[in-house]
């Protein structure tokens, strides 16, 4: 990690800056496994501590540590929107618990796949977008150069340390995060604590 903050430090006097303050780095990583996308999908559009709760009711529902497939495609559908699941959520979870036990995405195999090719493989699920995958890499498979171009966070930081005008596009985030690479994931991470020290990432 020492290699990563100097690269940083040195090729980014802007995130330098932000490195200096926010103080050491500590990514919490999940595991890359089946419940970790459940998760995602639980926490999309909800505040944290509304998603936590569900999800908590879909763990203790489920009767798995992790959840499996096969513990959510034992639950009736109707069962699971009564923990709190909106029907598109419930309808995405079913679907990856299918995609997931019939073989058709296979979390083991990501171990191995380019993280273009992880997007890919994923994003085949209805639900699960590039943002999703995003987030899987950094925090689960721990790739180390991601730059998740739909992150609002990650964009408003931009454009509040970058003294940007607008919120930055896809372009602009990659022309600010070229001499990052290949730390993008770490970048991005103090990225978000500029906006929050206290947060859960």
């Amino acid at each position: 990690m020492r290699k990563a903050l100097n690269h940083l430090k040195k090729s980014d006097p802007v995130l330098c800056a932000i490195i200096d303050r926010v103080g050491p780095y500590a990514m919490q990583y999940r595991e890359p496994v089946f419940q970790t996308l459940v998760r995602s999908i639980v926490y999309q559009q909800l505040h944290g501590k509304a998603a936590a709760t569900i999800f908590g009711r879909l763990q203790a529902a489920a009767k798995d540590d992790p959840i499996t497939p096969e513990s959510i495609l034992r639950l009736r559908p109707a069962r699971m929107r009564a923990l709190g699941l909106s029907t598109q959520k419930m309808t995405y979870i079913r679907e990856l618990a299918r995609l997931t036990r019939d073989g058709e995405i296979d979390f083991t195999g990501c171990l191995t796949l380019e993280d273009a090719q992880v997007i890919e493989h994923l994003t085949r699920c209805k639900g699960i977008g590039v943002w999703t995958v995003h987030m899987f890499l950094m925090f689960a498979l721990r790739r180390p150069d991601v730059l998740p171009t739909g992150d609002l966070g990650i964009r408003s930081a931009m454009k509040k340390a970058y003294n940007l005008p607008d919120l930055p596009k896809p372009d602009e985030m990659h022309r600010i995060a070229s001499p990052w690479r290949p730390y993008a994931s770490v970048a991005c991470w103090y990225l978000w604590r500029s906006l929050d020290n206290a947060g859960e990432m």
